[in-house]
């Protein structure tokens, strides 16, 4: 393999778009905003489109999706009445109504008018056990850094620093409570306290009263570390306080934090998800992992008794094991009961697993294990809500391509060790018609013979038609099927076919489906979604030219390489907050941290591969490219706009139309309110129907 030279920064002549609020890079921001802004919204289309999905952001009838504290639901609730949003909670007798009496606790909008400030919700973590306090945190315009305040949950209001209550300036912080009066807290305090990824560095134990400051020290990571973190499990009779670092964005080293300071390593693989739940030890292994003589693959569940883990003993016992088809996506513990939730072929399925009970307990038998019936095929089942301190309590949120979002309760073991049964709270209402809409999924051959998953969405054709495709492919992040009123009203509704590709660099096949595309194996993900494209027409689905594409922050860095590698499969590319300039994202807020996912550019093995696809660098003069939209966020302080400004200005330079808008809100998310985003994604769909039909 032959590499590009690595540029030096003299090599860059639009280094001065990376200023993010610079007077001379704001005017060029506001320039191109106003020529592609003129040319996509100066039809009466784009105004009704745009209203008809604010109208879905909006709507009365979406489900209050809801958090159980205690005794109370909680909810946090966003209209045109109120954009930046609610904060209230209800009872579930209340809510099981259909129209409950919501009790206020924050209102958003007003704040930010009172304080005159752009206050976007960032969540809240309320104090267990009595749930009277809160720690708030609120961004400015979307940001991921906030302010932290702490909150009055009966008086409802914010605790003043007379009063001791904690704050914190507007930082990437970590806090976490510990007891009624002190808190775990990792913030930017100056020289040394934060990572060269912007993240904590060193995590303190903070009492009510005191300066943060001065606050004794009880575990610093190392400044080239991710980030540092720590916590406490209060549940009664198994309190531990876990402290650690991340070394990189997939490995942790996680510490038992003594009374006296000491640290117990919890010695499972660096790059394992590890959770500790009362007497128990769960490992996911991310890769290899021999344990008493046996070796297990990568995506298998284990589960050790965790303080026999801590004293060096490993009897353990298997509670998945994934296969061809099948991959464990994540779990969430109840106070009885384990529920897993697997993807088989994309597609979940919840498994509840029962433990052995008893202070004998691997002489007490085998984990029990049945499945908890979730419907149709090609579903998406989410468990968004437990109550594993109090009771066996779960809340899951179903839906699919077609199927509005159901919202139900049940309880595990209610008697007799069967489950209560399954309470729909709410039902979404449809928000497009579906009728002659089919899903399929089909399976395209990738370059080195890889077969992979995409889901087509829409009106079977005899004729090929417009098509929108997404993908993302990275950090293990899955995409599964699921109900969008955004893209069903705004695209297949209007005839298109929507489609979603399942490359590699993604979850949906475990481990090590995302393993195989990373760092120098980059390219396979760009290979997988070429495939797909290829797919498409192979099949009679769509053409090149009518087919439309679009991606956001890794997967904005797909569409930046299917335009410079592949720009003659597509007919319009949409570049959502992307990362672009490989050779310096590392250089760029948080674009450190992202260095286990594609390797050091400063390395020159690594650039040896980075080279071969950092779209910045492959911009070509001489090139045909498709129809480009390029968007980003002023107020990302995750990916930096200047990938989109830079990628933007040098397409211009050689002379190659491109459409750019850049929100001054949003963060990493693009938009800060139900406005915004239905603007953007107005923005995004107009451009494709332009271009794609």
């Amino acid at each position: 393999m032959t590499s590009t030279p690595a540029p030096t920064q003299t090599d860059d002549p639009y280094l001065w778009l990376e200023d993010v609020t610079g007077d001379e890079a704001l005017s060029w921001v506001r320039e191109r905003n106003a020529e592609s802004l003129g040319r996509l919204t100066d039809t009466d289309r784009f105004g009704e489109l745009r209203d008809g999905l604010r109208a879905v952001l909006d709507s009365d009838d979406r489900i209050p999706y809801t958090r159980r504290r205690g005794e109370r639901l909680y909810n946090f609730w966003q209209d045109a009445e109120h954009p930046r949003g609610l904060w209230r909670r209800t009872t579930l007798d209340d809510y099981r109504t259909g129209d409950p009496t919501w009790e206020l606790l924050l209102d958003v909008d007003a704040l930010a008018r009172d304080e005159d400030e752009n206050w976007v919700w960032a969540g809240a973590a309320a104090r267990w056990p009595d749930y009277t306090r809160a720690l708030v945190q609120l961004s400015r315009g979307g940001a991921d850094a906030t302010v932290v305040r702490e909150f009055d949950l009966e008086a409802k209001r914010f605790l003043t620093a007379e009063e001791g209550g904690f704050a914190l300036p507007e930082a990437k912080s970590r806090v976490s409570w510990i007891d009624d009066d002190t808190v775990f807290v990792g913030t930017d305090l100056g020289e040394g306290s934060m990572t060269t990824s912007g993240y904590p560095r060193v995590m303190r134990r903070w009492s009510r009263g005191t300066p943060v400051a001065e606050a004794p020290v009880v575990f610093e990571a190392r400044e080239t570390d991710v980030s540092a973190f720590a916590g406490k499990d209060r549940t009664v009779g198994f309190e531990r306080e876990i402290v650690g670092r991340s070394p990189d964005f997939h490995t942790v080293e996680e510490f038992v934090l003594g009374a006296d300071g000491s640290l117990v390593k919890i010695d499972a693989p660096a790059d394992a998800d590890t959770d500790i739940d009362r007497a128990w030890l769960l490992v996911r292994t991310r890769s290899p992992w021999t344990v008493e003589g046996t070796e297990y693959g990568a995506g298998t569940l284990l589960a050790f008794e965790a303080e026999g883990f801590l004293a060096g003993r490993r009897e353990h016992t298997v509670l998945f094991a994934p296969t061809p088809s099948r991959s464990l996506s994540g779990w969430t513990w109840t106070k009885s009961y384990l529920i897993l939730t697997v993807l088989e072929d994309v597609a979940t399925r919840l498994e509840v697993l029962t433990p052995p009970a008893g202070p004998e307990r691997w002489a007490a038998g085998d984990w029990v294990r049945r499945e908890l019936p979730t419907g149709e095929a090609f579903a998406e089942v989410a468990v968004v809500g437990t109550d594993p301190d109090e009771s066996d309590e779960i809340f899951l949120d179903t839906d699919g391509f077609t199927r509005p979002s159901t919202f139900a309760r049940t309880v595990l073991g209610a008697s007799a060790d069967e489950d209560a049964p399954l309470e729909t709270l709410r039902s979404a209402p449809a928000f497009w018609d579906t009728t002659g809409v089919t899903v399929q999924q089909f399976f395209a051959t990738s370059e080195d013979g890889t077969k992979v998953p995409y889901f087509v969405v829409g009106k079977e054709s005899a004729e090929a038609g417009p098509v929108l495709m997404t993908g993302y492919g990275g950090f293990e992040i899955s995409l599964t099927p699921s109900y969008s009123g955004i893209m069903g009203r705004g695209w297949i509704a209007q005839g298109g076919t929507y489609v979603v590709a399942n490359i590699r660099g993604g979850g949906e096949y475990g481990p090590e489906w995302h393993t195989s595309a990373l760092r120098e194996n980059r390219h396979r993900a760009y290979a997988d979604f070429a495939a797909v494209a290829r797919d498409l027409v192979d099949r009679g689905i769509t053409t090149p030219g009518q087919l439309a594409i679009h991606g956001g922050s890794n997967g904005g860095l797909l569409m930046g390489v299917m335009i410079t590698r592949y720009p003659e499969l597509f007919g319009a590319v949409v570049v959502m907050v992307p990362l672009l300039d490989m050779r310096r994202f590392h250089l760029l807020l948080a674009g450190a941290s992202w260095q286990a996912e594609y390797g050091e550019p400063d390395n020159p093995d690594d650039w040896a591969f980075i080279s071969q696809y950092s779209p910045y660098q492959h911009l070509s003069k001489d090139a045909t490219y498709p129809s480009i939209l390029v968007t980003t966020s002023t107020r990302d302080d995750r990916v930096h706009p200047g990938h989109a400004r830079k990628f933007v200005a040098r397409l211009r330079e050689y002379g190659h139309p491109v459409e750019y808008y850049e929100n001054v809100e949003g963060g990493h998310g693009g938009a800060a309110d139900n406005a915004q985003r239905a603007f953007q994604w107005a923005l995004v769909l107009e451009f494709c129907r332009r271009v794609v039909g």
